[in-house]
């Protein structure tokens, strides 16, 4: 049987992407036939022309960066959580042309329930501000943060003003008591790159750890929050939970988590 649907994930570089693998094992659960999900290379200034340009057969982008800000702008209808976060990483068609939605967040939100279950977070501690962290706060407040430390070379709170409406946010500096403010917290969730932890790894692990970074994985901070005995989530389970909004968006149909989650797990283990 041809193909009559299309998706496909945007952004460079894009070799690695893993979405292909979430999408297509999801077709496959569905039992969604005529369906294809690819990789397009595509740059900043391409995404008008690749997305405006696209047949009708593609129902749906997922987009990487550095397109997602791109993303927001070339849409012709935005969702109120994706203007709010600042960025897009999805592309549906709709009549009249697409709709930016960012579904970065429910991946955020999925990890933190896996790696808290029902416990409620209210005092989180943030490494980072960068457009990652914004999803990641959307995710926060979604799971009844109250109080928020957003450890950050320069104070950008202003930028985060509608975010976090109703938490007491503080933005602190790499140079305040880094053990001590994580000892307090619910969680620590890092944004940034496993080396710009270098040195400080040893401080933040002193509470449940989610960093979104699964490659190279375990970080540093992950290894020394589990070397204290606590519970560590990786990027896989963030970036699994975004897929399952873009798949139900892109198809229609309920997205099928378990399979997708775990054609993820056993592809990675198998690359590694």
């Amino acid at each position: 049987m041809g193909v009559f649907n299309r998706a496909a994930v945007l952004g460079s570089p894009i070799e690695h992407s893993l979405s292909p693998v979430l999408h297509n094992a999801g077709y496959v659960a569905t039992g969604l036939e005529g369906w294809e999900y690819t990789r397009i290379r595509c740059e900043v200034e391409e995404l008008p022309s690749v997305v405006g340009g696209a047949d009708p057969s593609f129902r749906g982008f997922s987009v990487t960066m550095p397109c997602k800000f791109a993303a927001l702008d070339f849409a012709d209808e935005v969702t109120g959580r994706a203007r709010q976060i600042g960025s897009a990483n999805t592309l549906t068609r709709i009549d009249g042309g697409w709709r930016a939605d960012n579904t970065d967040c429910e991946g955020a939100l999925v990890a933190l329930r896996e790696l808290l279950g029902s416990t409620p977070v209210r005092n989180a501690v943030l490494v980072g501000a960068g457009g990652t962290a914004r999803a990641v706060v959307w995710a926060l407040r979604e799971a009844g943060c109250e109080r928020l430390t957003v450890i950050n070379r320069s104070d950008r709170s202003a930028e985060f003003d509608e975010l976090t409406e109703g938490i007491d946010v503080a933005f602190r500096s790499f140079d305040t008591d880094l053990q001590e403010t994580t000892m307090q917290a619910d969680v620590v969730v890092s944004t940034v790159p496993a080396d710009a932890l270098q040195g400080q790894a040893a401080y933040l692990g002193h509470a449940p750890v989610f960093d979104v970074i699964y490659s190279p994985w375990p970080t540093p901070l992950a290894t020394c929050a589990a070397s204290n005995g606590y519970p560590v989530v990786g990027g896989l389970s963030m970036l699994a939970g975004q897929s399952y909004a873009q798949f139900e968006q892109f198809t229609g149909i309920e997205a099928p988590r378990d399979a997708m989650r775990h054609a993820l797990l056993r592809h990675w283990e198998q690359s590694r």
